[in-house]
């Protein structure tokens, strides 16, 4: 156990009097309150009376923005809802910051409350104990002070609100993983944690080996498309999951929430497993009532593959453009999830001397490391002669970050900038030497085949950029066209709204997340194909992959740019190419 957490510990254990007396203690703020689109005139003063079946947000930071668009999107099919948003801040202050982002509610109000959050009377004003969820933001990088900071608060909520008088549940952005149990210890089974960073470091290293994997994820993720849903299903228990897995049009099964182990998510059961009661089924689907079981399985051409094409899994080759505060979790992440003979080169301003320093500090030692040998280059991203220095061309992944841990850094604009010399680079060395290459092996009469190489190989490094501040960099990487971006603050969003909307999604994150267990993977169709092309429904090629102990969740055509993830008419034959792709899960 380290220092964090036996001072956590110790947080944990005071009694509600010395705890409160801390409380007191905090700086306190004058209290003033404003309200989107609602009249307070009638709200008692604090505007608490009308508050119910609401999202509380506690603190401010980078994602709040994000967040409130996902919560919106969330309320969308229920005509709108509230979002109360208490603060250390002016109100006025918060209304303008939120107002530049320019947020398509979507009918949901927003309030904003300045007040401190390990406040009393300042948890009452939001109704903690009325509200569906409450949401603890990270307000600062620093573990020890985020991470205390969020047993404060916890234990502030539990002292104002009885624990039986709780309708919803706390969801908490911690810092540090290592942590997390002591975060839930403080409010019991009333809290959910979100360890923000390692969440993003893993999405960065499964986008990183996964072509296409950021696009999938930020669907998922997010409320307008695809999500995982929980539910019970009593018409089906006594059923074998292989049956259903085919018994939704609407839904694809992805796992099962087992009633007999509490808490325990099983993903991609085997098809024996038979469905007990109390189970919960775990799906992929549009909404909450857009799916439901038919008594009937479709009609399968469930014909063996004469032999299981195996995958590849090759060692990758991988830039790690900028450093950061988190970056030595991220080298620990492609460690444990890269084959042997990969490499990791850290391209940066920051020296090598400082970098080993980060990583011995967190017992991080790259000599003994043995999957991934760590290259250390010195640069400014930013400079495009630096960048011409590296062999752009030859990296099957790059991961651009922010350089530097310089809270200036988060509204830069470099990250974007340096995303489009990395791509004009590639092209520019592609055009001089892939593209005659491709000619020469062809033919002059396969042009359009070499320009479809071209297209593909200049997209063979996969560039995810952590840009920490979204609204500043959104507009940039729509007009650049560049594909496979993943914005950080909008992906830690995303998961913060899905378990505030849903507690049991924490779940089902947490075993994908895991460094051993199930992902997801991009697979060639030519995997489940009998040749080049054959008419298949989607039915089909979902009992095929279960061959491979493998569930499809999507597909995309080549060369277009975005997955089709649960598709409608599943049952309907369509033409299926060698080229193209399926979205699977499956075991690491």
């Amino acid at each position: 156990m380290g220092m964090l957490s036996a001072h956590l510990e110790q947080q944990i254990g005071e009694s509600d009097t010395s705890f409160m007396m801390a409380a007191a203690a905090a700086k306190e703020v004058p209290d003033s309150s404003s309200y989107h689109s609602r009249d307070d005139s009638s709200s008692g003063g604090d505007g608490s009376s009308y508050l119910s079946n609401h999202t509380v947000i506690l603190g401010w930071n980078t994602k709040l923005a994000s967040l409130v668009r996902q919560l919106a999107m969330a309320n969308h099919s229920l005509g709108g809802g509230v979002i109360a948003v208490l603060a250390d801040k002016d109100t006025q202050q918060m209304e303008e910051e939120m107002k530049a982002h320019e947020l398509d509610l979507m009918g949901t109000s927003v309030i904003y409350h300045t007040g401190c959050p390990l406040d009393s009377t300042s948890l009452q004003k939001v109704a903690v104990s009325e509200a569906r969820a409450t949401i603890i933001l990270a307000e600062t990088n620093d573990a020890e002070e985020s991470d205390t900071r969020a047993v404060k608060i916890v234990r502030a909520i539990c002292w104002t609100v009885e624990h039986d008088e709780m309708k919803g549940h706390i969801v908490v952005e911690v810092v540090d993983p290592e942590n997390e149990a002591w975060v839930k210890q403080a409010g019991q089974d009333l809290v959910y944690t979100v360890a923000a960073h390692n969440l993003v470091g893993h999405l960065l290293v499964q986008c990183a080996r996964q072509p296409g994997l950021a696009q999938v994820w930020e669907d998922i993720l997010g409320f307008d498309n695809a999500e995982f849903y929980v539910k019970k299903w009593p018409e089906l228990d006594g059923l074998p999951f292989g049956d259903v897995l085919f018994c939704f049009a609407d839904a694809i099964p992805c796992g099962v929430k087992v009633a007999a182990m509490e808490n325990t998510v099983v993903l991609n059961p085997d098809d024996d497993y038979i469905l007990s009661e109390g189970d919960e089924l775990i799906v992929l689907a549009e909404d909450d009532n857009s799916y439901f079981p038919s008594k009937s399985l479709p009609k399968i051409a469930d014909v063996k593959l004469q032999k299981s094409k195996s995958t590849s899994n090759d060692a990758k080759k991988i830039l790690f453009c900028g450093w950061q505060h988190d970056s030595d979790n991220i080298i620990s992440i492609l460690e444990d999830s890269c084959v042997p003979g990969s490499e990791v080169w850290i391209f940066s301003k920051t020296a090598e001397a400082e970098r080993e320093m980060r990583l011995a500090d967190k017992g991080i030692r790259p000599t003994e490391f043995e999957n991934v040998k760590l290259v250390h280059c010195i640069g400014d991203p930013s400079n495009r002669t630096d960048l011409e220095s590296l062999p752009l061309e030859s990296f099957d992944s790059i991961l651009l970050a922010p350089d530097g841990d310089n809270t200036a850094l988060r509204t830069d604009p470099h990250p974007v900038s340096t995303l489009l010399r990395i791509r004009s680079i590639q092209s520019k060395r592609m055009s001089h030497e892939d593209v005659k290459a491709v000619q020469i092996r062809q033919g002059a009469s396969a042009q359009s085949s070499w320009v479809q190489e071209m297209q593909q190989g200049s997209n063979q490094s996969i560039i995810i950029s952590e840009f920490l501040n979204a609204e500043t960099t959104k507009e940039q990487i729509a007009q650049a066209d560049v594909p496979g971006v993943m914005v950080s603050d909008d992906m830690v969003a995303m998961i913060l709204a899905m378990v505030a909307e849903d507690k049991k999604v924490s779940y089902i994150l947490s075993e994908l997340f895991a460094q051993e267990g199930h992902e997801f993977f991009f697979r060639s169709a030519e995997i489940y194909l009998r040749g080049e092309t054959e008419e298949l429904s989607f039915y089909d090629i979902m009992s095929r992959a279960r061959h491979r102990k493998e569930i499809v969740l999507g597909y995309q055509h080549a060369f277009e740019d975005h997955p089709i993830m649960n598709p409608p008419d599943k049952a309907a034959i369509k033409t299926w190419y060698a080229h193209d792709g399926f979205i699977v899960l499956a075991e690491v």
